[in-house]
């Protein structure tokens, strides 16, 4: 799947071996737009595939998270403006769950502490509601976001990929595999199996 991708923001380290991407992130990385902070960021990497309509994208993540901020993960993003973030993030001394919602402003939730460096993530785009689900046996999913996120313009066209920043440094280590996008999954809300 990664050929089929392109950077934004291409990390000055990189390299796909086996069907995994590895990503060494550069200093001081980060997508965010001025929410308590003020300032807008949008220097982090993504290596993302063009998707139009409702899809499933979903991806491995191993990271060697450390230092405040850092985070990997997926990003589906229709503009500078308009993006969502989701994966694992560095924060208070510990790994947790994070997604971050943009239009036009960003928001920030965490969610369950992560118990492990290494999880699985999904996005579902399905008739304008955003899905982001983590799995860390790669069999239960709990669910991290519901939120509406319809596309901006007539046709729904996205920028879908792995995600990587380190706002407070450079350096985070990352390995994506298994990356893949397919038809929406829709079923129940509270159906958490496979």
């Amino acid at each position: 799947m990664f050929e089929q991708c392109r950077w934004i923001n291409e990390p000055a380290q990189w390299r796909v071996e086996n069907d995994t991407l590895f990503v060494t992130t550069d200093t001081h990385t980060d997508f965010w737009r001025k929410t308590h902070y003020g300032f807008v960021r949008d220097n982090g990497h993504v290596l993302a595939a063009s998707m139009d309509g409702d899809f499933t994208a979903e991806v491995a993540v191993d990271g060697d998270f450390s230092s405040l901020y850092d985070q990997a993960g997926l990003m589906v993003r229709e503009s500078a403006e308009r993006w969502v973030k989701a994966g694992a993030e560095y924060s208070d001394g510990a790994l947790s769950f994070s997604t971050v919602l943009t239009n036009e402003l960003s928001d920030w939730s965490l969610s369950s502490r992560a118990d492990t460096n290494r999880f699985r993530l999904r996005m579902t785009i399905a008739q304008g509601v955003l899905k982001v689900q983590c799995s860390t046996d790669e069999t239960n999913w709990t669910l991290m976001r519901l939120a509406p996120f319809a596309p901006g313009g007539a046709t729904a066209r996205w920028l879908v990929g792995p995600m990587c920043c380190t706002p407070e440094r450079g350096g985070l280590n990352v390995r994506f595999s298994d990356f893949r996008i397919g038809p929406p999954i829709v079923k129940d809300l509270h159906d958490v199996s496979m």
